[in-house]
């Protein structure tokens, strides 16, 4: 019997981690580390509004979400859960590739605070936007409004809803091109999400791309030591060039939950632990039960439903040993 770990790939804006930084010792000293490799402190990492500029409010919203995760997976590994297997969405992607073992939390790290030197839009850009797309589940694969507009372009794929009526999808492109459209469709089945100024996972990241390879072709990666789940197709990665390769991709393709999902269910998982709040609780039909968990309560509440799932606790006492 498996327990997967979830990690999904929003970046917000609100303050994070904030109870768990405070509550505990070791959270505070990962908060620290964190803090050397990125030049951000603590506070900033935790509650501090946003730098101003694109690149530089999205590097440290990726440093904020990817603390918390660490966080969380820590503080479980300490209570005796550390997953059979893991997987996650866009950022989630990239922190799940760490955990597995596919490479250091510095790397990591350093890699966040340095897509903040990304090239910015130039003004002559089209601003970008992006939006959620709510097609009925039988048709998901006809009824896509969005075929043959020009300027837009497929960005994810979240599955079926809770009551399975509805599938989500994520859509990116320019954004007069998205208010279009959802001018155009039925009431609420095109929601702009006025808060998303990149439109990522599309072609039009392609600068980005291009800006953070050069990086992530010296990084040190290495092969995955537990499943790693690609959310760019249902497929496990098991080399170093598999998760590089993932990491190069991951801005420009669309992602998918279902493929993660879905792949954890072949193996066999009975218990995802949803890391984070990115991924909305209730909203998401998963093919096994799901724990969210972003708090000290939270925690308590995942390591009770993994002894009674029957979950293997053999790492109890282990204490925090990340990679």
């Amino acid at each position: 019997m498996a327990l997967g770990y979830l990690f999904g790939g929003g970046v917000g804006s609100e303050p994070q981690g904030i109870e768990l930084y405070e509550s505990s010792a070791p959270v505070r000293t990962l908060y620290e580390e964190i803090s050397e490799w990125t030049g951000l402190t603590p506070e900033q990492i935790l509650r501090a509004e946003l730098p101003e500029g694109r690149e530089r409010r999205q590097s440290a919203g990726t440093i904020r979400e990817a603390a918390l995760a660490l966080a969380v997976h820590d503080l479980l590994a300490a209570a005796g859960l550390r997953p059979d297997v893991v997987g996650g969405l866009s950022l989630g992607a990239m922190t799940a590739s760490c955990l597995a073992g596919g490479l250091d939390r510095r790397s990591l790290f350093t890699m966040l605070a340095r897509t903040a030197n990304a090239p910015g839009p130039r003004p002559s850009d089209p601003e970008e936007g992006m939006a959620l797309a709510f097609v009925p589940t039988e048709d998901a694969e006809t009824a896509r409004p969005w075929r043959g507009r020009a300027h837009l372009h497929l960005a994810g794929d979240f599955g079926p809803v809770a009551d399975a009526s509805q599938r989500i999808m994520m859509l990116a492109g320019h954004r007069t091109a998205i208010e279009e459209l959802a001018a155009d469709a039925p009431p609420g089945t095109i929601v702009p999400l006025p808060d998303r100024a990149i439109g990522v996972h599309s072609p039009l990241r392609r600068p980005f791309r291009d800006f953070i390879s050069p990086h992530l072709a010296e990084m040190p990666f290495t092969a995955p030591r537990i499943p790693l789940l690609s959310c760019l197709e249902r497929r496990e990665l098991r080399t170093a060039d598999d998760v590089r390769h993932m990491f190069e991709r991951n801005s420009t393709d669309p992602i998918s939950l279902v493929d993660v999902y879905e792949g954890m269910r072949e193996r066999d998982v009975r218990l995802g632990i949803v890391v984070g709040p990115s991924i909305p609780e209730g909203v998401l039909a998963f093919p096994f039960p799901v724990v969210h968990v972003e708090s000290t309560e939270h925690i308590r509440l995942a390591v009770s439903q993994a002894y009674d799932l029957g979950i293997d606790f053999s790492f109890v006492g282990s204490g925090m040993q990340g990679v």
